[in-house]
């Protein structure tokens, strides 16, 4: 899994991370901690969207409100088909949007990394 903290200086517009068709989309209500305290992830307010490649891997987007964002908002629903790169919902100011990725991809960022969505590779298969 990797955490991708969104300061209310950034980009809030979250991406389809690969290619295939949305299985589920699971909204929980919750807190609103801080994005970036460690607990945001268990217990803050979060919208699940599990994708499914072509290939039969799953995916996992979740959007996750922080202490200024309230709003998540999610553009998509299951059974649409997905784009890599697409964009697919946003999180309202200030924060957190986790990837959940199947056996099979190193991360190909570290730990305080800036990301751009769109452009930065957030991992890699490593099978050949």
């Amino acid at each position: 899994m990797v955490g991708i903290f969104l300061s209310i200086y950034d980009v809030h517009i979250n991406r389809s991370p690969v290619e295939g068709s949305i299985r589920e989309v699971n909204y929980r209500p919750g807190k609103f901690l801080a994005a970036f305290n460690k607990e945001a992830t268990r217990v803050n307010e979060q919208n699940a969207i599990d994708i499914r490649t072509n290939s039969g891997e799953n995916f996992k987007v979740v959007q996750i409100a922080g202490l200024i964002a309230r709003r998540i908002v999610s553009w998509r629903m299951k059974g649409d088909t997905l784009a890599k790169g697409e964009r697919i919902g946003l999180i309202q100011f200030g924060s957190r949007t986790d990837l959940h990725m199947p056996p099979g991809y190193a991360v190909s960022i570290s730990m305080g990394d800036r990301v751009r969505g769109g452009e930065t590779v957030i991992a890699r298969s490593t099978k050949r």
